[in-house]
């Protein structure tokens, strides 16, 4: 198990690059078994969860090829299906949360796809229901082994129809709009996710032959076709990095530019951390945070009540972000609610941040109220265990404004969804060393 040393307490300074976003990746490289054709993909994240579902896909049979950094080939033109149900895909797939992806596609082109529970963060209960009852509405039998956790789905033949989700679920919507583009007639999907990854998805998709309409909408019109070609595709910058990045700035009084965040795609994100009384300055297409020396303060509601900020659906605030977002607020002028809706185990690493001293009430599994120390009060530097990786990099974050050397072990963690990030911290002048 490796572990991270930090000496916090140092200003940063220079220019950081986003990589390309995790969520992003998992879905577009399970569409590349949607079609024999070759597909290019470029900007794809060297992280632990990209890296499991590329060596995934070879186990299959895709013919990947790294042609530059960040830049693969993807051709699925001969694969072996038989490994679906071999003891090695129960432990691959097994292994992350975006193998689950694949089962569309599979459905889709080859009339039956298969997945082991899927693993990945422990942040809550996080339900296949959505998945697997759009497969089943679009014809498809539906089977689940309750002794070694195996689902399977298989049709001689998709139909299209109207579906109407339980939830906006993102990986959810990519799945059932991967296997209805290649169903017979109209798919109509409301209450569809419609984050920009997804709209990546759909447009790549699209492309690649297939016919979907009201991109960027909750309402998504899918007329399906007989076959999809190949194409090429860029991943777009990870917005959580870039939401990281902001929070690091902010929490350790530096100056800092982040490169390329393709802003239009951002959201609310720069909103939400004008909120907690941050400077966002926007460059071009770049993020600019000036030294805050003297701190930042949370604003209030109109009315005077207390700040309250909550993750949603897109266009609404990312959950991805709101470990972020806590790890700020302890540093700030006023106090702000976070209310985390999706995932209720996703704050339980608050109690890392209470032994550096910060004023958290954890009022539920849901919410927590941060009373900040307006850098009246470092944070101490502590030992502490990454549970998940957005609160690892929270906890990061934290270290690197606390006074003293931390150790964070199970960084594995992070490593899952921030590539070589110990090397691009030290670049602009982060104290800190992996062991």
């Amino acid at each position: 198990m490796s572990t991270f040393k930090i000496e916090g307490g140092h200003r940063l300074t220079g220019e950081i690059t986003p990589q390309g976003a995790k969520n992003e990746a998992l879905q577009i490289l399970c569409a590349v078994l949607l079609t024999p054709a070759k597909v290019t993909l470029h900007n794809i994240p060297d992280i632990v969860d990209v890296n499991k579902l590329i060596n995934l896909l070879k186990n299959l049979g895709v013919k990947v090829e790294k042609i530059g950094s960040g830049s693969y080939t993807f051709q699925a033109d001969d694969l072996d299906l038989n490994y679906l149900e071999t003891e090695s895909f129960r432990k691959d797939g097994g292994g992350l949360r975006g193998s689950i992806m694949i089962v569309g596609p599979l459905l889709a082109r080859f009339g039956k796809g298969y997945i082991p529970k899927p693993g990945g963060d422990k942040i809550g209960r996080r339900r296949l229901d959505t998945h697997f009852t759009g497969f089943i509405n679009l014809g498809a039998n539906f089977r689940y082994n309750r002794e070694d956790h195996f689902y399977g789905v298989e049709a001689d033949e998709l139909k299209g129809t109207f579906m109407l989700l339980d939830e906006a679920s993102v990986t959810g919507t990519a799945n059932i709009v991967m296997a209805a583009v290649l169903a017979k007639g109209r798919t109509t999907i409301y209450n569809a996710a419609c984050e920009p990854y997804l709209q990546q998805l759909c447009k790549m998709l699209n492309r690649m032959g297939a016919s979907i309409k009201g991109i960027g909408s909750n309402l998504l019109e899918i007329e399906g076709v007989e076959s999809l070609g190949g194409t090429e595709h860029t991943m777009l910058p990870d917005m959580i990095e870039i939401g990281s990045w902001i929070g690091l700035a902010a929490m350790t009084k530096s100056e800092l530019t982040i490169k390329n965040v393709s802003w239009d795609d951002l959201g609310q994100i720069p909103l939400v951390f004008k909120k907690l009384g941050i400077t966002v300055e926007r460059r071009g297409d770049d993020i600019h945070i000036p030294a805050h020396n003297d701190g930042y303060e949370i604003q209030s509601f109109i009315d005077g009540s207390i700040m309250t900020i909550a993750d949603a659906p897109w266009p609404g605030f990312t959950p991805d972000l709101l470990s972020i977002v806590l790890v700020i607020a302890t540093q700030a002028r006023g106090s702000v609610l976070v209310h985390q809706k999706m995932f209720e185990s996703r704050l339980f690493f608050v109690d890392k941040l209470i032994d550096m001293g910060a004023k958290i009430i954890l009022c539920d599994p849901h919410r927590a109220t941060v009373i900040g120390h307006d850098f009246k009060s470092s944070l101490k530097a502590t030992t502490m265990t990454s549970p998940d990786i957005r609160a690892g990099i929270s906890l990061l974050i934290a270290a690197l404004s606390a006074k003293g050397t931390s150790v964070i072990h199970n960084i594995e963690q992070i490593d899952r969804g921030y590539e070589r990030i110990d090397e691009r911290l030290r670049a602009i002048g982060a104290h800190i060393e992996r062991t």
